[in-house]
């Protein structure tokens, strides 16, 4: 396991400490946490769940009804 060293200004690490207070959690874990959520790259489940819970937004059909037809592309 990696280690880093981080190096915060006195406001910054009063707001952290009390984060990770409420947390009950460690310093280490809780950013640990915050890192791997930053670098996430897959939405959250909860986001994911909503796709389609608009009846009434249109479809992607509807939504390019109006542009007209793409152009071919010239072969390289």
């Amino acid at each position: 396991m990696g280690q880093v060293t981080v190096y915060l200004d006195e406001k910054t690490t009063k707001k952290m400490k009390s984060a990770v207070k409420k947390s009950h959690i460690s310093q280490s874990r809780w950013l640990s946490q915050l890192i791997q959520k930053e670098i996430n790259s897959q939405w959250p489940r909860d986001i994911e769940e909503l796709a389609g819970a608009w009846n009434d937004f249109p479809s992607l059909e509807e939504i390019r009804s109006h542009q007209g037809k793409d152009m071919l592309r010239e072969e390289f």
